[in-house]
C-alpha cells in the first residue's frame, strides 16, 4: 500500500489536545448545514460528520511538524505527535499585548473581555486580537496566537492520499 509522502495530497482526520487532556480542536465533530430560515437548536437542519482536513504534504500550509508526521502513514494508520510551542505558535511574547485608549475602539463596538477583533496596522496589514481587559478607560489586546507558549499533541489519522 503507498505510504504517504512529501508532496502528496492527503486527508487527514486530527484531534489537538493540550497538556491537561482538554481538546482544543478537531476534524471529527459534526457541522449542521442550516437554511436561511434556521431558528437555532433543535431546528431540524441536517447534521453530518466533518468533512478530513486536506493539503499538501510539505507546502507549507500548516505546522510543520504536523505535515511531517503524516510522512509514511499508510490510508487508515494513526500517529501520535506531540509538537513543542517553539515549533508549533512559539512562545508568548508580551511585546504583542498592548493597552489602548478605550476611545479608540469605535463607538459602535463594546468591547468586553474575550472578544475576537481585527485591527488595522499602519501599513494597512489586518491583525486579529483578543481583548483581554477592559476598563472605564483602556482597553488591553492581546494579538499572540491562543495556543501560542503551549505544546500541543495531535492525534492523526491519514484517511486517503489523493
Amino acid at each position: 500500500m503507498a505510504q504517504a509522502q512529501k508532496g502528496d495530497k492527503v486527508r487527514v482526520h486530527y484531534t489537538g489536545t493540550l497538556d491537561d487532556g482538554s481538546v482544543f480542536d478537531s476534524s471529527e465533530g459534526f457541522v449542521e448545514e442550516c437554511g436561511d430560515e434556521c431558528e437555532g437548536e433543535g431546528c431540524g437542519c441536517v447534521s453530518h460528520p466533518s468533512d478530513p482536513l486536506e493539503f499538501v504534504i510539505g507546502q507549507g500550509s500548516l505546522i510543520p511538524k504536523f505535515e511531517e508526521a503524516v510522512i509514511g502513514l499508510e490510508p487508515g494508520q494513526s500517529v501520535q505527535v506531540k509538537i513543542a510551542a517553539d515549533d508549533a505558535y512559539g512562545q508568548r511574547a508580551e511585546e504583542m499585548v498592548a493597552t489602548i485608549e478605550r476611545s479608540e475602539i469605535p463607538a459602535e463596538i463594546t468591547p468586553e473581555p474575550g472578544q475576537r477583533m481585527e485591527v488595522v496596522l499602519q501599513d494597512g496589514t489586518p491583525l486579529p486580537v483578543v481583548i483581554t481587559g477592559v476598563t472605564d478607560t483602556t482597553v488591553t489586546l492581546d494579538a499572540n496566537h491562543p495556543l501560542a507558549g503551549l505544546d500541543l499533541t495531535f492525534e492523526i489519522k491519514l484517511v486517503e492520499i489523493l
